[in-house]
């Protein structure tokens, strides 16, 4: 593989590089409250690095293009708490259709948004389309909450269920990539309502359920953040990267072999 970073590059460097099977990857994260315990830029700093964890695993893979993180991002459900550096849905969207429209003009076809923050969602799969109809870029979404969940070291399914935001999973995840920025002594449970006023419900639910609510931070718990923090560890934190970056490497790796041949041109 041959990795690159956008930022660190000269103009001269991309003429050469770039193919019809390279792939660029954009980083996104969010700067907002994570409870005493994590940075306010926790999302960005586990997107950013989960991508570059990733792409050391991409052997076999064309040049591969990290592009510069996105910081921020959607960030409304957190809005009443401090520190929330947050972008609407609608500019968040703006962006990502004006940067990968710059991407295909520098020759790339092919796009990975990888988000750390859920809340980008939306924004993300309106630009993706938009890029997709109006520059005819292959544009893959993924985030790591949506993949498949690592099963070492265990966690229990509570856990899973409820620590979306400050539990234990983005703590043990900071623990290993930026030990020195979380606050051990500050380690606690925050418990979530779809675990305490919603533990009988069968259909509804905030993050799970065939009906999901919309939500702010406080609707969860009272604290803006959800989980048990204190079941995170640095190697634990270590074993989840190592599971979701593995699973990143796959998209990256089956992006570039993906036929743009498929793709109906307009």
């Amino acid at each position: 593989m041959s990795a690159h970073e956008w930022g660190r590059s000269s103009r001269d460097d991309l003429g050469g590089e770039i193919s019809d099977n390279s792939v660029a990857v954009l980083p996104l994260g969010a700067i907002e409250q994570h409870g005493p315990h994590l940075p306010l830029a926790t999302d960005q700093m586990i997107a950013e690095g989960l991508a570059r964890k990733a792409l050391d695993q991409c052997a076999r893979t064309p040049a591969v293009w990290l592009l510069p993180t996105l910081p921020f991002g959607q960030g409304l459900e957190h809005a009443g708490h401090p520190g929330t550096l947050a972008l609407s849905a609608t500019t968040l969207e703006s962006m990502l259709i004006e940067l990968g429209a710059s991407a295909a003009a520098a020759g790339l076809r092919r796009l990975v948004l990888f988000s750390g923050h859920g809340g980008n969602h939306a924004a993300i799969d309106n630009a993706a389309l938009r890029l997709r109809h109006d520059h005819q870029l292959l544009v893959v979404k993924a985030c790591y909450f949506d993949f498949a969940m690592p099963t070492t070291p265990p966690l229990p399914p509570r856990e899973w269920r409820e620590g979306l935001h400050g539990g234990a999973l983005e703590t043990a995840l900071m623990q290993y990539f930026q030990p020195d920025l979380v606050a051990a002594e500050a380690l606690a449970h925050w418990p979530s309502i779809d675990t305490t006023a919603l533990a009988e419900f069968s259909y509804l639910g905030a993050e799970h359920g065939a009906g999901r609510f919309a939500w702010l931070a406080s609707d969860l718990n009272p604290e803006g953040v959800v989980g048990d923090a204190r079941l995170a560890t640095a190697a634990m934190g270590e074993a989840f990267a190592e599971h979701y970056a593995g699973i990143l490497a796959g998209v990256i790796s089956e992006t570039a072999q993906f036929p743009l041949a498929c793709l109906h041109k307009r």
